[in-house]
C-alpha cells in the first residue's frame, strides 16, 4: 500500500520443484514484508524483512564435484561397461523383491554368484530410490534504516543487517543393499546455525550549482560480524532402517562440533562530479581490515578514479543528427580480496586430543601464514559508448586490464613438513583484453521490429611475479605457473603416437643432445614435458529478436575460440583393459585400435598389460573452441483490450527451450 507518507508492501511465495532425478525436489516458502515511513521532513525510517523456509532433497553425490564418485549416477552410466544388469533378476527374467522392495545389482555378491569388477557395493539407481538425503533451511534475513535531512542536499543514514540460517541436514543410508547394507543402514545429522551483523553510516551531500556543476560526496563506515556454529553426529546398524535419527543406532557413534567467528570493518569516501552533464569525474578510497589476517597485515589501502566526457552534448556537434550519444571513458580501481584458507589463514590450528581427563600434544591440521595480507587487485579500463542513427546503432567498445598483486593462494609442500599447504601471497598476474558490445535495430515500425545484437571479448592472462621461494616457476600437476608465461597452462607430457610394429603408445622424450625421441617409456617422457595454453581467445555470443502484430520471437547464441580443454571423460574410456580399468565401458573409437591389420591408426592396441597406454598427455586436448544455441522464446502477446476485459493488466503466452545444442570439438564434449 502507499501514501503520501508511507510506501508498505508484502508478499507471499510458495514453490515445489519436483526435481530431475529419484529422491531430488525442493519446496519453498517465503514472506517479505517492508516499509518505508516519512516522519516528518526531515526523518524517515525503514525496514525490509524476509523470512524462507525451504525443503532441499539432494541426493548425494550427484553434482559436478562428483563427478568420479561411485554414488554420482551420470558418472557411473557413462562408465559402466553394458554388460552390467541394473536388477538382479531370477531365472525366468523377473525383477527380484526384497520385502516389496525391487532388488538392485550393486555387483557386490549379495544376490549374485559374481562380484562386479567395476565399482562394486555401486548402484546410483538403488541409491536414489532407498538413501535419503535432506536440508531443512528456517532463513531470516532483515535491514532497517533511519535516515535524516538536517540541511539541503545533505543526508545522513545509519543501516543494520541481520541474517540468521538455522539449516538442518538429514542423511540416510540404506540397509537393505548396497555400501552399508553389511553395517544395517547408516544415519547422519548435524544443524548449523549462521548469524551475521552489518552496520553502515554514511554522510552524503549532493547538490548542483550555477546549473553547470553537480557534485556528490559520500563517507561513511562498515562492519560485518559472522559467527557460525554447528553440531553433527552419526552412527550405524539402525534399529529402524527406515529413520536418520542418530539415537536409532547403536554403532560407530561418532559426534563433532565447531564455532568460526569471522569479521571485517572499513572506512571510504567518495567523491563525484560532473560539469554540464559534459565532464564526469569520479574518486574513492577504501580502508578495509579482515580478521583473516594477523594484527600487523590485517589494514588494506585501496583507491579508484574515474573521468567521462559526453561529447555529444558538447556545443560543436548540436545539429548532427546522426550522432545520439559519444561517450569516452576510462576508470581505475583497486580492490581487495581475503578469501584463502578459513576463516583464521594466519593461525596455526591443531585439534584438541586426550583421553581419560589428560590432554595431549594437538595434532595441526591447518599451517597458518602471519605474513599474509590483503590480495590487490588494480582494474583499468579505457572506451567509448555510442549510439548512432536515432539509437537505431549503439553499444561500446573498451579496453581492459586487471592486474592482482600479492595473490592467495595454497602452496603445496612436501608432506614430511607435517602439513600439505600452506597460504601464501605468491606473486602476480594480469588479464586483459577488449570488450565489443554491438546492437542494430533493422526495422521498428508500429508492427514489426527487428533487432540484431552482438558480444566479444578479447583476453590473454599472463603471470608477471612469483614468491620469490619459488624461484620463477611453481608446477602444481598437471599445471604449471611461470613467470613471463601464460596463467592457465597445463603441463602434459607429449604424445606421439602409437608404435606402427607393434601398437604400443609413444611419447616424445628428450635426449642428452637436446633432440626429441620416440620412447614407450612414460616415465622418461615426463622429464619433456609441454605447458600449453587452456584460456580461449575470444569468446561472447550474438542473437536477434523479433516483433510482428503482437508476437514476439528471439535467439540467443553463444561461441568460444582458441584454447583447448583435457577431456579426461575421453581419456578413461579409451583405456587399452589395464587390469584397474576392467569392467569399465569403452569409447566407439576403441573400434579403431591398432591390431596387425589395422598398423596406420593413434589408438594403441588393446593389452591388459599396457600400464600407458591411455597415461595423461597432449593426446587428450581438444580446442576449446563451440558454438552453442542457448535460448529460443516464441510468445504472443494478448491485445491489451481483450485483457482489460478479463480483469488483467497484461497477458502474454510464451514458449522458451534453453541450452537446445552445442557444436564442439568432439560429440558429447560441452567445453563450457
Amino acid at each position: 500500500g502507499n501514501s503520501s507518507r508511507n510506501n508498505f508492501y508484502l508478499s507471499l511465495g510458495y514453490l515445489d520443484d519436483g526435481g530431475i532425478v529419484k529422491g531430488s525436489g525442493f519446496e519453498r516458502l517465503t514472506t517479505r514484508l517492508r516499509d518505508e515511513y516519512i516522519v516528518n521532513n526531515w526523518l524517515k525510517v525503514g525496514a525490509n524483512v524476509a523470512y524462507t523456509y525451504y525443503r532441499s532433497q539432494y541426493p548425494d553425490d550427484q553434482t559436478r564435484a562428483d563427478g568420479a564418485s561411485s554414488g554420482n549416477a551420470f558418472f557411473i552410466a557413462n562408465n559402466i561397461a553394458p554388460i552390467y544388469p541394473m536388477y538382479v533378476r531370477d531365472s525366468q527374467c523377473n525383477i527380484m523383491e526384497n520385502g516389496g522392495r525391487p532388488v538392485f545389482d550393486y555387483g557386490d555378491q549379495s544376490y549374485t554368484a559374481r562380484k562386479r569388477s567395476f565399482m562394486s557395493i555401486a548402484n546410483p539407481a538403488g541409491s536414489l530410490i532407498y538413501d535419503r538425503r535432506e536440508y531443512l533451511s528456517d532463513i531470516f534475513n532483515s535491514t532497517w534504516f533511519i535516515e535524516l535531512n538536517p540541511v539541503q542536499g545533505l543526508t545522513l543514514r545509519a543501516t543494520y543487517g541481520l541474517s540468521i540460517d538455522n539449516t538442518r541436514y538429514n542423511k540416510l543410508n540404506n540397509a537393505y543393499m548396497g555400501q552399508f547394507a553389511d553395517m544395517q543402514g547408516a544415519a547422519d545429522q548435524s544443524h548449523s546455525r549462521a548469524s551475521s551483523l552489518t552496520q553502515q553510516y554514511t554522510a552524503n551531500y549532493n547538490n548542483r550549482f550555477a546549473d553547470v556543476h553537480s557534485i556528490d560526496i559520500t563517507a561513511g563506515y562498515e562492519g560485518y560480524q559472522l559467527r557460525e556454529n554447528g553440531l553433527s553426529a552419526s552412527s550405524s546398524c539402525l534399529y529402524d532402517p527406515e529413520s536418520f535419527y542418530v539415537s536409532n543406532g547403536i554403532n560407530n557413534k561418532n559426534n563433532s562440533s565447531y564455532l568460526d567467528r569471522y569479521a571485517t570493518r572499513g572506512y571510504f569516501a567518495r567523491v563525484n562530479y560532473s560539469y554540464a552533464d559534459r565532464y564526469i569525474g569520479n574518486i574513492g578510497y577504501r580502508r578495509d581490515a579482515s580478521s583473516r589476517f594477523s594484527p600487523d597485515n590485517r589494514w588494506g589501502n585501496f583507491l579508484s578514479g574515474s573521468v567521462a566526457w559526453v561529447i555529444s552534448n558538447e556545443k560543436f556537434l548540436e545539429g548532427v543528427d546522426q550522432i545520439d550519444l559519444l561517450k569516452l571513458k576510462a576508470s581505475v580501481g583497486q580492490q581487495g580480496n581475503d578469501a584463502v584458507g578459513n576463516y583464521y589463514a594466519w593461525l596455526d590450528q591443531y585439534y584438541v586430543q586426550g583421553a581419560n581427563g589428560v590432554f595431549s600434544d594437538g595434532t595441526m591440521y591447518y599451517k597458518g601464514n602471519p605474513d599474509l595480507t590483503w590480495e590487490t587487485s588494480t582494474s583499468y579500463n579505457i572506451g567509448v559508448d555510442f549510439g548512432f542513427f536515432g539509437n537505431k546503432l549503439n553499444g561500446s567498445i573498451e579496453y581492459f586490464a586487471r592486474k592482482a598483486n600479492d595473490m592467495l593462494y595454497m602452496k603445496p609442500v612436501a608432506g614430511s613438513n607435517g602439513y600439505s599447504q600452506i597460504p601464501m601471497n605468491v606473486g602476480s598476474i594480469t588479464n586483459s583484453g577488449l570488450e565489443i558490445d554491438l546492437n542494430y535495430n533493422i526495422f521498428n515500425t508500429k508492427n514489426f521490429t527487428w533487432d540484431v545484437n552482438a558480444n566479444a571479448t578479447i583476453q590473454k592472462s599472463k603471470i608477471n611475479e612469483l614468491h620469490p621461494d619459488l624461484e620463477g616457476q611453481l608446477v602444481d600437476s598437471p599445471y604449471i605457473y611461470t613467470e613471463g608465461e601464460e596463467m592457465y597452462q597445463m603441463y602434459l607430457v607429449k604424445w606421439a603416437g602409437v608404435n606402427p610394429e607393434n601398437g604400443v603408445a609413444q611419447y616424445w622424450a628428450l635426449a642428452k643432445d637436446g633432440n626429441e625421441y620416440k620412447t614407450e617409456n612414460y616415465t622418461l617422457a615426463q622429464e619433456n614435458r609441454k605447458a600449453v595454453n587452456m584460456l580461449p581467445r575470444v569468446y561472447g555470443g550474438f542473437g536477434t529478436n523479433l516483433t510482428f502484430f503482437g508476437f514476439d520471437a528471439s535467439c540467443q547464441l553463444a561461441y568460444q575460440i582458441g584454447g583447448h580443454i583435457f577431456d579426461s571423460g575421453y581419456q578413461r574410456l579409451m583405456h587399452c583393459g589395464y587390469t584397474s580399468y576392467a569392467g569399465n565401458n569403452w569409447h566407439k573409437d576403441i573400434y579403431n585400435a591398432w591390431t596387425p591389420e589395422n598398423t596406420n591408426t593413434d589408438v594403441p592396441r588393446l593389452c591388459a598389460t599396457d600400464k600407458y597406454a591411455n597415461s595423461t598427455s597432449t593426446r587428450f586436448l581438444e580446442k576449446a573452441s563451440y558454438l552453442a544455441l542457448n535460448n529460443i522464446t516464441v510468445g504472443y502477446t494478448v491485445p491489451e483490450k481483450a485483457v482489460r476485459k478479463l480483469g488483467l493488466s497484461s497477458l502474454r503466452v510464451y514458449f522458451a527451450a534453453d541450452n537446445l545444442g552445442i557444436l564442439a570439438a568432439r560429440k558429447g564434449l560441452d567445453p563450457r
